[in-house]
């Protein structure tokens, strides 16, 4: 169990992340290609097309650099995932390769006691640059092949997910939003507890904490080790039927888009997790008028349907939209 403490000054400095962290994207997703016995079932048309892809880039090698370093389970060096890197990609890749050398060894020498390291890792240790230019390569190439073509629709689960915390957060402050993460968290004030591979305490002392919507994170939350640095929890968010990739799916995008027209057919595709119009024009970055013009059309086609909620109105697919848009009925029953 982690069990995260508060107190009055880091409610005040609770965020969300505005979207997912490509670095720590990177290592959570090579943690599914590594998976035994064919991985997570939700992940697998995705895992089949990275592993071809990885594998048509010759990127064997730089997905083992990255897995030697950050094993799918147990401890991984928390400087693979910068706090930086919450400004993009090559602002993480820039600290990664700035890391102090003498956190780079203290970090290396955890991870050398919980599994054996490969000889490079030493040279870094000695305050060799060139394996960590060859690192920070090697993330590049691999959020390439795997993560950056998928990263439109990770970056709306995402955004979908930080749209219903921020909902929560409207009705109810930030004690319903922390409630909002249940089952993954569990706000008993002033404590967030997180299931956890092992028992540990970290206390923020008014830093706050950066909870950070995750597209590959799977079944737990994940802290970094040092509680020196600033504190950020990567959490799971939850995927619709939307974002796996348009060939396992009955329905075709383009077709979709034959009968609705183009814009109509990316709202349906938009409503596949409830959203107010706010949420859907940024979704779509069209404006508010345009995003709530095209949902009265689906609302009035029986498509979408349209609720009240404290101060919002939200709208969601009915059951024939979600048909629609998946291509798949509902059984007709028998009289």
């Amino acid at each position: 169990m982690l069990r995260i403490h508060f107190d009055d000054r880091d409610i005040a400095r609770v965020q969300i992340a505005s979207g997912p962290d490509p670095l720590w994207e990177t290592v959570l997703a090579l943690h599914h290609l590594t998976a035994p016995g064919g991985g997570v079932p939700v992940f697998a048309a995705w895992r089949a097309r990275a592993l071809g892809e990885l594998a048509e880039r010759q990127l064997a090698r730089p997905a083992r650099l990255i897995n030697a370093l950050a094993p799918a389970a147990g401890y991984f060096p928390d400087f693979l995932t910068p706090d930086a890197s919450r400004d993009g990609l090559a602002a993480g890749l820039r600290a990664l390769r700035e890391t102090p050398r003498t956190r780079l060894t203290a970090e290396l020498r955890r991870a050398g006691s919980a599994a054996r390291l490969p000889r490079w890792t030493e040279a870094v240790a000695e305050g060799s640059r060139q394996p960590l230019d060859e690192l920070a390569a090697a993330f590049q190439e691999v959020h390439r092949a795997v993560i950056a073509p998928g990263w439109t629709q990770a970056a709306a689960t995402a955004d979908r997910d930080r749209a219903a915390r921020t909902r929560a957060l409207c009705h109810g402050g930030v004690d319903a939003m922390l409630h909002s993460f249940r089952p993954h968290l569990r706000w008993e004030p002033p404590v967030l507890s997180v299931d956890y591979p092992c028992d540990r305490d970290l206390r923020l002392h008014g830093r706050g904490l950066r909870l950070i919507p995750s597209h590959f994170c799977w079944r737990r939350p994940i802290a970094l080790a040092d509680p020196e640095l600033p504190p950020v929890l990567v959490y799971p968010v939850e995927h619709t039927a939307g974002w796996a990739p348009a060939t396992t799916r009955a329905c075709h995008p383009q077709a979709l888009s034959a009968l609705l027209g183009r814009t109509r057919a990316r709202v349906l595709a938009a409503l596949d997790a409830p959203a107010t119009t706010g949420e859907l024009a940024r979704r779509l970055r069209v404006s508010a008028p345009s995003a709530s013009e095209h949902v009265s059309a689906l609302r009035e086609a029986g498509l979408a349907h349209s609720r009240r909620e404290g101060c919002c109105v939200v709208h969601a697919l009915t059951p024939l939209g979600a048909a629609l848009l998946h291509g798949e009925l509902a059984p007709v029953k028998a009289p």
